[in-house]
């Protein structure tokens, strides 16, 4: 954090395994997309020595995700890692994708990770997820800092982000986000435009110039030398304010010149508590240069300031019975506890996990437990398995370096785990245990698919399996109502990876239709039906007659059957046939092709034949029977309704309430929330919020979250009723 003294790793990818959990850091990169990470973790890697001057792997990789679909779509989609090595610490530094349709990815970085990195842009501020995410951090006290970027754009303007990020991050106290450098610019160029060219420690009162594409340190002059103390008094306090030290403060406003060491270790301690939040500066380097700006003060500050797995507190851990475990926090020789917070399909080495290790040591070539994670609610297939551990390494773009063992809060890549997916726990066979699962979004964007042809059916299943089992955020409906199958996903951007992972990684082309919601009929009044199966044609004949009587029932009592048959016009042993044929045709429906509920069918009369009837007969008779009842009743259709809850931020509760509104929707009650916001619940119809995932995103700037839940099926207005059943007419 400090003018310290630097060492580089000169070998490329040196940062493999650690030996012991206070030689490592776990950081997540967090960001809006286009805020920089991925750039800010290639700078970093460059710094560290990890890649060469062209900002590659040594021996070709690139450090960026070799993920094609990354490269088609300009953006990060998936969480990767990057090791790196700095003073002989191990930071592993893990990417998210910043667009909210890939927040698994990010929830699973948060995970894997014992600190985060705010990436945020001078030029485009702080959306309203970075702050969302933020707020998710400070309940978990997950320590946090913030790193400016883009200082380069025209309208970039660090002292105004500051007091931005104060503002938005610090809360009630915005004297806990602190600059701790102040950018140095060079001399103006011909747009008129200063660049960057170094940083001016707060601290310890020295300027480091990066202007020759190595940091070097200088003594401030001239007019820097004011502009230093009055930003650096500011910064003193509010690190005082968060010392654990008492007498601290008094001494300083007592006069006394605090120690520069004492200043760092103090900021350096409350950072690691989570009550300490420095605000840094970093630029990519120049071409051919070996460090960018602002990068060693970064990895000072993660290196010395960001806490060890030994201070982060092992995600609850129970026995497969549901039995609280505990566990001593990241120890090496306890018994291994291990998660699953990435899968991905390598075409050479097939399934690939990324792993952190909570607790004990993972060893190549080990026999483990996977406990599956039970989200079978969203297709996932739940498991309890024993399976070997393939070879273990730590990546690094495309190369994949192998290690014998990965220790407690360390990360690595375990090859070939057949069954484990995303979330899954890995413990010791003989000591099988399950960690509580993160929180995942729902998904809530459906998307419709068929095989596009015979081959591509044949192989739709299993590529749909892998793909879920890979990603926790989607799930895989295979609709028993409208017989879809239907990827649930969180936005369209969403939709699109999971399509084309199908094509590239698994060969599977699809083809999207229009989702069709579970829609149902009922009888709007009284009405009967005779059914007539009489044939003669040669040999044995069919001969059944039965008079139904139809009447609507209340939501929710299904099909009921009512024998009042007399004199036994239908013998009794074809009463069950008239029966089965009745509910037969009302899961076929009557109108428009939709299961037919909450009606009362009575069987009132009917005629057999002592040769000719037959069980066949009579199920085809009941079936025509309820269709002539139908042909002259009215019939309506049910829509299902959900109860949708919306938490949306407080300016835009107008819009939200307005558009929910349009959507034929009851606004059932609104309440507050903490953090200027407003829970809006509403009932909505299912055929109207199809696309509410998206359209809510564009409507609140992507602030706002919901859930639904089903609540029942009632009348569809007669004037939407007429446009489905026109539909399902012209379709057949």
């Amino acid at each position: 954090m400090g003018d310290k003294a630097h060492t580089h790793p000169g070998a490329a990818g040196r940062a493999q395994a650690a030996d012991r959990p206070t030689s490592v850091r776990n950081v997540v990169l967090v960001g809006h997309s286009g805020s920089g990470k991925t750039t800010l973790v290639e700078a970093l890697a460059l710094t560290a020595g990890a890649v060469n001057r062209a900002g590659r792997v040594e021996d070709g990789g690139t450090v960026s995700d070799h993920d094609e679909i990354e490269h088609r779509q300009q953006r990060s989609v998936q969480l990767s890692l990057v090791p790196v090595e700095w003073n002989g610490i191990k930071v592993n530094l893990l990417d998210t994708p910043g667009y909210a349709d890939f927040v698994g990815e990010l929830r699973a970085g948060l995970r894997a990770a014992d600190a985060a990195l705010f990436v945020v842009s001078a030029a485009d501020g702080v959306d309203g997820s970075t702050r969302m995410v933020w707020d998710e951090c400070a309940a978990v006290g997950m320590p946090r800092a913030i790193v400016v970027t883009h200082l380069e754009a025209a309208r970039a303007d660090f002292e105004e982000m500051n007091r931005i990020c104060a503002e938005t991050f610090g809360g009630d106290d915005p004297d806990a986000v602190l600059p701790l450098y102040l950018p140095l610019r060079g001399p103006e160029g011909p747009d008129g435009h200063a660049p960057v060219t170094g940083l001016i420690g707060l601290l310890t009162r020295k300027l480091f110039d990066y202007a020759g594409g190595e940091r070097v340190a200088h003594e401030p002059v001239g007019d820097q030398v004011p502009l230093i103390e009055e930003a650096r008094g500011r910064l003193i306090e509010g690190i005082i304010s968060e010392s654990e030290d008492e007498t601290l403060m008094d001494r300083y406003l007592g006069g006394e010149d605090v120690d520069v060491k004492t200043l760092i270790d103090d900021a350096e301690r409350a950072v690691a508590r989570g009550v300490f939040f420095p605000v840094l500066a970093a630029a990519p380097a120049a071409p051919g240069a070996r460090q960018g700006l602002g990068t060693v003060e970064l990895l000072d500050l993660i290196t010395n300031g960001f806490p060890t797995p030994l201070e982060h507190g092992t995600p609850q851990v129970t026995t497969l019975d549901g039995r609280p475990r505990e566990l001593k926090p990241c120890d090496p020789d306890a018994p291994l506890v291990a998660e699953v917070v990435k899968t991905s399909s390598d075409p050479y080495v097939g399934r690939l996990s990324l792993v952190r290790v909570f607790s004990g040591t993972l060893r190549a070539d080990q026999t483990v437990h996977v406990s599956g994670h039970g989200l079978t609610d969203r297709g996932h297939e739940d498991h309890d398995v024993d399976e070997r551990v393939g070879a273990l390494s730590t990546p690094f773009g495309k190369v994949q370096r192998p290690v014998s063992h990965v220790i407690a809060g360390d990360l690595a890549c375990v090859a070939k785990l057949s069954r484990a997916e995303t979330g899954d726990t890995l413990s010791a066979k003989d000591d099988p245990l399950v960690m509580e699962p993160w929180e995942m979004p729902d998904p809530l964007l459906p998307l419709a698919i068929e095989a596009h042809s015979k081959a591509d059916e044949d192989k739709l299943s299993q590529g749909l399996s892998r793909l879920v089992a890979e990603d926790p955020t989607m799930r895989l409906e295979q609709n028993q109502d409208t017989h879809q199958v239907v990827l649930w996903c969180l936005g369209e951007a969403h939709a699109d990876v999971a399509l084309e992972r199908l094509r590239s990684r698994y060969g599977v082309q699809v083809d999207v239709v229009p989702h069709r919601v579970s829609l149902r009929e009922t009888f709007g009044g009284r009405a009967s039906g005779r059914g007539r199966h009489v044939k003669q044609s040669g040999g044995h004949g069919q001969f059944a007659i039965c008079e139904i009587e139809v009447e609507p029932l209340p939501n929710g009592s299904g099909v009921e059957f009512v024998d009042k048959v007399v004199g036994g016009a239908v013998p009794r042993q074809f009463v069950p046939s008239v029966e089965k044929g009745v509910r037969a045709q009302a899961r076929k429906g009557v109108a428009a092709g939709h299961p037919l509920v909450d009606v009362r069918v009575t069987l009132l009369d009917g005629k057999a034949h002592s040769v000719d009837s037959s069980d066949a007969a009579f199920q085809t008779a009941g079936a025509l029977a309820l269709r002539e009842a139908a042909a002259e009743a009215k019939i309506h259709l049910l829509e299902p309704v959900a109860e949708v809850s919306v938490l949306v931020g407080d300016d835009y509760v107008g819009a939200v309430m307005s558009d929910l509104s349009g959507r034929r929707g009851r606004v059932l009650g609104t309440e507050q929330s903490p953090g200027g916001r407003t829970l809006i619940r509403a009932e909505v119809p299912e055929i109207e919020i199809g696309r509410y995932a998206v359209d809510l995103r564009s409507l609140s700037h992507g602030t706002a979250r919901f859930s639904r839940r089903y609540v029942r099926h009632e009348p569809m207005p007669p004037q939407v009723a007429e446009r489905v059943k026109g539909e399902a007419r012209a379709a057949s």
